[in-house]
This record gives structure tokens, sequence and C-alpha cells, in this order.
């Protein structure tokens, strides 16, 4: 008997569907690709032809310049070569979706990069029953459970307001992260201006054209301490311990990521304030929708493929990891 899933084909730099000619989120150019999301690890540029999201497209233009873009919404279908291909929500930033891929009787879903937990960014992920689910396992360890979005934020805001002649400037990721804790916060009744770094702009942009409403930002760079003080301020991770955020008034060093479940990786950043917000399912989520979806086999990739194999495996689900770039 063919084994399930026999007619995709794994390699380092991406997932081939030789029925349909095509690759899923390519770590190297390739003459057709579908893309799940916008994050450089799935996404990336020079491309033949590109199919994704119209909001994913849009993003790959903004980081690549313009792509031969192929825009498939949430929820349409479309037939290339043998195999029908559908892009569904997956919860994860903008955009992003899981792929959906029928063929000879079977249904694999692709999840990309995924959550399960509420985003004001981005619609919630909505599960596929498939035959096989490739699932993610950035946390695949039972020790990252994530705690509450809503708690994380008040204790950002209790710092802040316990600091009103302090900043707290936050390290969030450009793509998906900034937007989402900016979200958080209005939605928490934090009605004042957010401050932002000069590289979180452009992005910032593209999801208030999309719809999704930030408040009033304003630029960091070249601003009174006194003006400030007292305020939120947003950067990429990279800038919390450079230059640029000397000039800020004795910043509150805050970084919003679910390795901040980690203590020392919050030592190693010099980070004052760990926010565990994460835009990657937890070990609970996982496990949950596997449950939920009940395929026949889970393919693993992208992080800690062990546990997450063996809990499969301990529950007679047949599992394996895929060797994937990135």
């Amino acid at each position: 008997m063919r084994p399930l899933g026999a007619w995709i084909e794994p390699y380092p730099d991406g997932i081939y569907i030789p029925a349909a000619d095509v690759w899923i989120d390519p770590s190297t150019p390739k003459p057709r690709a579908l893309v799940t999301h916008g994050h450089s690890d799935h996404a990336r540029g020079g491309h033949g032809a590109v199919w994704a999201t119209p909001e994913t497209l849009a993003i790959m233009d903004a980081r690549y310049g313009a792509q031969q873009a192929n825009p498939v919404a949430y929820g349409e279908s479309i037939r290339m070569g043998d195999v029908e291909v559908s892009f569904v929500p997956a919860g994860h930033v903008l955009g992003s979706a899981q792929i959906v891929l029928d063929h000879a009787g079977e249904r694999i879903v692709v999840s990309g990069d995924y959550k399960r937990r509420s985003d004001p960014t981005c619609p919630p992920f909505e599960p596929q029953k498939c035959d096989v689910f490739i699932t993610e396992a950035t946390f695949g360890l039972p020790v990252f459970i994530h705690p509450d979005t809503g708690d994380e934020i008040d204790k950002l805001l209790a710092a802040l307001h316990a600091n009103p002649d302090r900043c707290v400037l936050v390290g969030a990721y450009a793509l998906g992260k900034a937007q989402r804790v900016i979200t958080e916060l209005r939605l928490r009744g934090h009605d004042d201006p957010i401050y932002i770094h000069g590289a979180l702009q452009r992005l910032c942009d593209l999801y208030a054209e999309h719809g999704v409403p930030l408040g009033e930002l304003r630029p960091a760079t070249g601003v009174a301490k006194a003006e400030i003080a007292g305020h939120v301020v947003l950067a990429p991770p990279g800038a919390l311990n450079d230059r640029w955020s000397r000039r800020l008034p004795d910043p509150i060093t805050a970084m919003a990521s679910g390795w901040m479940r980690i203590r020392q990786r919050a030592v190693q950043r010099n980070v004052e304030l760990p926010l565990i917000i994460s835009d990657h399912a937890d070990w609970h989520e996982l496990t949950e929708t596997i449950q939920e979806i009940a395929p026949k086999e889970v393919w693993v990739t992208h992080g800690r493929e062990d546990a997450l194999i063996h809990w499969c495996m301990t529950r007679q689900i047949k599992a394996r990891a895929l060797d994937l770039a990135g």
C-alpha cells in the first residue's frame, strides 16, 4: 500500500508537490511557490510566481519588491495540475494561512506558523480535518505554556504607570508582534500616542492600510526625552541595547516573545520586563489542535520535533520529523 502523502516531497529547502509542480515556503528561489505568510523563514524573494493571500503578497512586495503575484483569498480554491489548493486562516500574523492540499483521495494541511488564541490583527486559526497535518513546533516542549495575553499587557501598563519619568521600551518583531502589542494596548484602554522605531513604520502603515487600527503612532527618533517619558516605545529586538536606545529617558527594557518563558533568554538580552506574548502555538495549543483535527499522521517541522513526535506516538498517531531549512 502506498504511504500517506507519497505525492509530496519534503526537501531541506521546502516541500515540493510534483502533481502541481509547485513548492511550499521554499527557502531558495523557485519557478512556482505557495507561501503561508510573510516572515522571512517562509517567504523569500526571487520566485518566478507566487500564490499567497493578498495581505501576504503585500508584505512580500514591501520587503522584497514587486512579485509575480497570484492572490488567493481565504476559502478560495484553485486548481494546480491535479491538486486542489486552498488557503485558510492560521491566526499567526496578518495574511497568514494554512495551505490545504487535496489530491488522490487524500487531504494534507500545511499549517505554516499558527496560534490558537485571539489576535485582533488577523483572523483566527480554522482547524481542518485531514489525513496528514504538517505542523510547526516552535514551542514544542511542555515547558512552553503561554500566559494570558491581557495579563502580560497589564504588566506592561503597570510598569508604565509606576514610572512616569521613564518610558517602557518594548522589543517586538517588525511583522506581527509589534502590531499585535499595539492593538492589545488599545484594547486595554491605552489611547496615548505610542512611539515607534523607524524600522517598524512601513509594516505598521501596511497593517493600517489593511484595516487594522493602530491609533496614533509617532516616530521615536529625534524626539526630546521629556516628550517620550511616560510613554510606550516599540523597537525591533536588535535595537534594545544599541546606541539608538540610549536617547530614551531611562527606559524600562521589555521584550515581547514566547522565548521570555526562558529566564536566561531575558538575562542575555538585559530585559528588565519579560513579556511572554507569542504568535506561535504553545504546547497545549499544539497538542489540542492535533487532537481536534485527528489526522492519521503528523509531520513536524520548524522547532522542537522530538517531544511532539513522542506525544503523538504515545497516542497511536504516526508522526515524523521534516528537516526543513529555517
